[in-house]
Order: C-alpha cells, then structure tokens, then sequence
C-alpha cells in the first residue's frame, strides 16, 4: 500500500517520501495526521529538530482522557552524550499519550528529589504502511549533564499520575553508571543484527552477565522493515515490532549503553527523506557527527582511553544503495578529521570502529562491501585503528590482520595483533538473533580449527559481484553469538591491551585474540 513498485524503482527515498505524504494528505486533513513525527512536551507539541523537520507533527486527543495511573512506562535505553563521563540520555517508551513527563535522578533509591522534564517523540503510522495499522507510537527522552564521572546513579520514569518515586513503584526504579574520569579496566560488548527472537532475548541476557560499561549494536535492530531496501514498497514493514524490540531490550539497556549504528533494515522510508525518521524518534545520540540532518547515526565518544567512532554505510554501500551517496563525501571527511584528532591524543590508546556493512566477510548472503573498502578501509590503515567491528551478515567471522588487502600478519587464535605496525582486524559479529546465513567454506572456531588459505567469496561493486578467493578469513563460527572486549590501560610507555572474545550463545568461547598498543 506504499508507493507502486514500478514507480519506486525510478524514485529515490526522498521523492518516495514526497509522494507518501501527497497521497495521505486527505487523511491528514480527515484524521489529525499521515506519517508523522513531533515533539510533545506536557501533551503540546513543539519544534523538532533538524531531522524532524520535514515532517508534519499531529496533536493526539489521547493525552487528556487516559488515566496516568494506569500507563507504565516500557523499553527503558541508554545512551551517552556527547562526554560518556558528564552526559547520559535516558530514553523510554509509553503506549498511549500521557501528561508531564518526567525523570526522577539521585545517588540513591530513597533520595530522587531531582526532578526533569522529558520530551516525547510521537511516531505516527497510518493504516496502508505496511502492516502497522494506525498505530501512534510515543518516545520519551531526558538528556542528563553535569553528572559526575565514574558514579552509579538511581533513575526513575514517569508522568502524572505515575511517579517512581512512591514507595509501590520502587521495582520500576534503574540504574547507570558514566565513564571514568580517567583510564580504568572496563568491558564493553558488540554485536549486530538483533531483532525479536529467542535468541535475541538469550543473547541479551548473557551480555549482561558481561557487566559491560557499554554496548554496541552494529546496525539492523528491529527488523520493522525486513525487505532493509529502504524502499516504501515494503508491504510487510510493521512499526510494532520496534515496540517488542525494546521491551526486550529493557533488561540489559536500562543500564547498559546501547549505541546504535543503522544498517539497512533501519532506513524505514515512510518517516523521512532520508529513511531516519523514525530512528530519530527512538533513539537520542551523540551528536558530534558531520551532518545531523542526513546522519543521525555517526558519532564518536571516549570511554576511557578508548575512543570509538560510529559510521553509516548505507551512505557508500554498492550493494543497496538507497541512500548511496547521502553524505556528499562529508562522512568520509569527518571520518579522518576523527581518527587524526583521537590518534594524536596521549589520553586515548585504543580506536574501534563499528558500522554494518562488512569490510571483509566471506558469507555466502552480502560477504564484503566494496564501497567501506574504497572509502575507509585506506583511512583505517593510515591511523592505525585497533578494531573494526561489523554486522549485516548473521554469522560470526573474524580475518588475520589486513593491509592492503592482503594478510600482513596470520592472526591465529589466541595470537595478539600490533595495528602500529601490522594492519587492522576486522570482525563480524552479526549473529545476535536473526536467522543465520552461510559460508562457503567450513566453519573453524577455537577448539575446532581448519586451516583453509583458500576462500571464495564476493565483493559487492557498483553494479553487481567481483568474484575473489581470499586468505584472510581465520575464524568462521555459524551460530548465535555476540563480542566481548576486555581494556586493560597501561602506563606510559607500556603496553595496554584489547583482548577480544567471541561468545556463543551456549557462553562457549568460539574466538579470542589480542590487540596490543604501546601506551602514550
């Protein structure tokens, strides 16, 4: 019930986009309101931001009949702000529009006295967009600063008539903790391509028996679009399924970090020119990337002595191209001013990069994306970057260390790496939940290794598939898992550590290896 297919093949997400809210403007005009997004603070709209402004807002006639007290508040996710040892965004979700929304913050559970309004993001998706029937969804934000580095602090959500600060609604209450004000050992997690499955609640729940001080999620999320061509001709695209998706996330987001790339299946083309619409309503990051309106899903921050750095690929991805291009060249050019500026700093040692389509992979599904090897391969060489991390194929693979598209170095299991003078390890962990793909070659992984020099795979290149046989693909494990990453600093002029584990569904070990770096 989108645009036509025919039509859409001669459309970008842009002019798709424009033609969805010409044929729904009658039932703007009949109903309050087609593929919107607003702001709502207190039941009343007002101005969204940069990404939110081509599109219409609506006003709800929810707000004034629903009895607070029996809303409660779901799909509590963090993020960082623009400093991970001062900021934190919480986030969360409601099903019916509610009054005065709020957070309640203190240090501990008997004191919240401190009180802050929230914004809410409503999301509305008409009948005839997919299967989501008329469906209004409603996301609420409170950006927190001039916390103190390295505390534990206690939060609540809530609205009139629903406050967590009474006794009987002390089990809603949540916690996070910022960054260190200094470099400190911590862990962090990664992993792409979730969705809503068993394995993707199993996988939750073995990362937070990681105790992570962050996690990141390398693109496909939900899979409220499961064609992920960024096309509005997806009649099976259902916005509820985002609602499904971060009630069960809550467990582990509502004191975890959950910094997000976007991968294909997140460009939902209803909500905006770009596809980010609705992303933008659910998620509030960081936001020093190049362009917010185009970009809302590249970013940096530092934890630690690590700095990690967040890409959109779909903006140079040959293979599905529907934003191919959308960044005119400004996220490559923000990408090196980034690396340059994080690898001349003494504080930081460590640079990992995330993003979903694969620079290297060998699954039978995508395999390797020619347009990151065109792009930012080149640049993660020059700077030397410790760790690159990607989805998009559902399985878990992990190459030797690559310079110029060669192996500069066997990386065998168990080995370490030496970026400064080797080259740069690639690892896809897309396996989180959805259902898996296929390699052309047999699986090795810790405890089950089989040397094969000799791979073949594809690169996806303008146009279609340059077929290639590789031997850099070392690990290659088939099942549901997620990555590890344990930071040990160093003192000056010793050597700090990343020691990366791939982690199966079962909690067996499939992969472990090393990232060495001298400290400044």
């Amino acid at each position: 019930m989108g645009v036509p297919e025919k039509l859409a093949a001669r459309m970008s997400m842009a002019e798709q986009h424009e033609y969805l809210r010409a044929r729904f403007s009658r039932r703007t005009v009949m109903r309050g309101g087609a593929v919107t997004l607003g702001a709502v603070t207190g039941g009343a709209f007002v101005a969204g931001g940069t990404a939110r402004a081509a599109v219409r807002t609506q006003k709800t006639g929810h707000t004034d009949t629903v009895d607070g007290a029996l809303v409660a508040p779901f799909g509590r996710h963090l993020a960082y702000g623009n400093d991970p040892r001062t900021e934190m965004t919480v986030s969360w979700q409601v099903p019916v529009a509610v009054r005065k929304p709020f957070i309640r913050i203190g240090a501990h559970p008997w004191d919240l006295s401190r009180k802050i309004d929230a914004e809410v993001r409503a999301l509305h998706t008409p009948a005839g967009v997919g299967a989501s029937g008329d469906h209004t969804q409603y996301y609420l934000h409170a950006k927190l600063t001039h916390l103190k580095p390295g505390r534990t602090y206690y939060y609540g959500v809530g609205h009139a008539g629903f406050d967590p600060a009474a006794a009987h609604l002390a089990g809603t209450l949540g916690t996070f903790t910022t960054a260190p004000a200094k470099a400190e050992p911590f862990t962090f997690t990664a992993f792409g391509d979730q969705g809503v499955s068993y394995h993707g609640l199993a996988n939750d729940a073995l990362i937070l028996a990681q105790n992570p001080a962050f996690h990141l999620h390398a693109g496909d999320i939900a899979y409220g679009d499961p064609a992920g061509q960024g096309k509005a001709t997806d009649t099976g695209f259902d916005s509820r399924v985002w609602d499904q998706f971060l009630y069960q996330t809550e467990s582990v987001a509502k004191q975890v970090p959950w910094m997000v790339a976007y991968g294909n299946h997140d460009m939902e083309a209803w909500y905006s020119p770009n596809g980010y619409g609705g992303e933008e309503a659910r998620w509030e990051l960081p936001t020093d990337g190049p362009d917010r309106a185009n970009l809302p899903g590249v970013y940096s921050f530092v934890h630690g002595n690590t700095a990690v750095i967040s890409l959109d690929a779909n903006d140079i991805s040959f293979e599905i191209p529907a934003n191919l291009g959308i960044s005119g060249g400004t996220q490559t050019t923000w990408l090196e001013r980034k690396l340059k500026a994080y690898r001349a700093d003494e504080d930081i040692d460590f640079i990992v990069v995330f993003f979903h389509h694969c620079a290297y992979c060998t699954s039978t599904a995508h395999a390797s994306e020619g347009g990151v090897r065109n792009e930012w391969v080149p640049l993660f060489e020059k700077y030397t970057v410790d760790l690159v991390i990607n989805g998009h194929n559902h399985v878990y693979e992990r190459t030797d260390v690559i310079k110029g598209g060669e192996v500069a170095r066997e990386l065998p299991i168990g080995g370490t790496a030496h970026p400064e003078t080797d080259g740069v390890v690639y690892v896809t962990a897309g396996a989180a939940g959805k259902s898996l793909y296929a390699f052309s070659a047999d699986q090795s992984y810790e405890g089950h290794e089989k040397e094969n020099d000799a791979v073949s795979s594809f690169v996806c290149v303008e146009g279609g598939r340059r077929s290639e046989t590789v031997a850099w693909s070392r690990v290659r494990y088939l099942d549901y898992s997620f990555l590890r990453v344990d930071v040990t600093p160093a003192a000056k002029g010793r050597t700090a550590t990343l020691t990366v584990r791939g982690i199966a569904e079962t909690g067996e070990q499939v992969d472990h290896f090393t990232v060495a770096r001298r400290a400044k």
